[in-house]
């Protein structure tokens, strides 16, 4: 009989991988990435993985790749058309329009797997992970300094190197259609020199020309009116701004050809990049979409969101280990561990920044010393039937070899592993 294998570019995911395994990695990085959310004071919301499929027609525009060929469709029982997901804003702002929540503030972050149906590459899968932020009903100015700051603390977290976060502004409406309609008059008579892509781009959203991955196309542009000229001069003053609040904790870098790839975009926008990631080379990205909500039959929401491609990002970050420090606890002879247990217990409740391994496998002290070592374990926690009835433990030094082993009692342990 043949194998069930995984569908194409679909990963099956181990946290109990080795140090050199994306798998492991992606577990750990997600793990840091939710502290920092943590820290920011951003709450957690879940939408469905399922959703009607006009939400993202009507978001990510008609002409977007997501709509006309990544997105995974289908009719159900009931003849209607459902998608999985291929982004989580558009479920975000569905999610606060149908909570009627859309006339609040919130400040929101998400994780979970998203589905777009392109050819696998490295760090690009047909289900992939995302972790997205959205700050919901705060008018420009004061969210864009503290989205620029948390995407700084993520890049600051796992020391990414060669790394660039991109800004621009788009302007609002009457800046935009100024300046696509100096595109067009721009574009008109060089369009022979256009793919059948950028030719559709020109027609529905001059805008995304820009973002045009066709080097003729590219180079074409250079010539191109700047979409500086059309803006105000608020917002320059405001990328000026975040670059000169940012510049030293991030290389910030103003784009005026930076655009995004979805429709929905307004006014600032940024993307982070590494050079480390090859010619697909942005890892995160996002801006403010300040018309999505009204676009779906909600109220007036201004609104700014990120999000950051989990496995693309996690390809990146050569050290994932959390800063916690992990300790080993080893029992020998199964009649102990009972009872150890409880002193397990306790030792977690004393210091909740320490991950404790309790080793549940009835093997050989060298067999659980050399787990713990691969583990990264800090130290290791012994006892024994001969430490047990003298109610001692031993602390053995795995990283430090200067340090030697010692014998102490249990509340000896206790204040060691508190003051850890």
């Amino acid at each position: 009989m043949d194998k069930i294998h995984s569908l194409t570019g679909m990963l099956d995911l181990y946290e109990d991988g080795d140090s050199s395994d994306l798998s492991k990695n992606i577990f750990e990085t997600e793990k840091r990435i939710k502290n920092i959310f943590s820290n920011y004071y951003l709450k957690e919301i879940r939408t469905p993985a399922l959703e009607d499929t006009d939400l993202f027609k009507r978001s990510a525009g008609d002409i977007s790749d997501i709509v006309n060929k990544e997105i995974y469709s289908f009719q159900d029982r009931n003849d209607k058309s459902i998608s999985l997901r291929p982004e989580g804003t558009a479920s975000v702002i569905r999610s606060v329009i149908e909570k009627k929540l859309d006339q609040s503030t919130h400040k929101l972050w998400y994780m979970g797997p998203m589905w777009r149906y392109e050819r696998p590459q490295k760090g690009r899968y047909r289900q992939f992970y995302q972790a997205g932020v959205e700050i919901l009903g705060y008018p420009e100015g004061a969210p864009e300094f503290e989205m620029v700051s948390l995407v700084c603390s993520i890049i600051e977290e796992f020391n990414i190197a060669d790394c660039t976060l991109k800004i621009n502004h788009l302007g609002n409406q009457d800046n935009k259609k100024a300046y696509c309609d100096a595109l067009i008059k721009f574009l008109e008579p060089l369009k022979k020199n256009l793919d059948e892509k950028d030719l559709e781009r020109l027609s529905r959203n001059p805008l995304r020309v820009l973002d045009s991955k066709n080097q003729d196309t590219q180079l074409i542009l250079k010539d191109a009116p700047s979409l500086k000229e059309f803006l105000e001069t608020k917002s320059i003053e405001l990328l000026e701004a975040i670059k000169d609040e940012f510049s030293d904790v991030c290389n910030i870098e103003i784009d005026y050809t930076l655009v995004r790839g979805l429709d929905y975009y307004s006014g600032f926008v940024f993307e982070a990049l590494s050079s480390n990631l090859g010619a697909q080379d942005s890892f995160l990205g996002g801006g403010r979409y300040d018309d999505l909500c009204s676009k779906l039959g909600g109220k007036d929401l201004p609104s700014i969101g990120m999000a950051i491609g989990i496995e693309r990002f996690a390809s990146l970050v050569s050290d994932t280990t959390l800063s916690d420090k992990i300790v080993s606890f080893i029992t020998l002879g199964s009649i102990l561990e009972p009872k150890t247990y409880k002193i397990a217990h306790r030792l977690r409740s004393l210091n909740k920044n320490i991950i404790l391994d309790m080793q549940l496998s009835d093997s050989s002290l060298k067999a659980k010393l050399r787990r713990a070592n691969k583990n990264n374990s800090e130290y290791a926690v012994i006892v024994g039937e001969e430490e047990f009835n003298n109610g001692t433990f031993i602390i053995k030094p795995l990283k430090d070899e200067l340090k030697e082993q010692q014998t102490v009692s249990i509340d000896e342990l206790f204040e060691f592993y508190k003051a850890l």
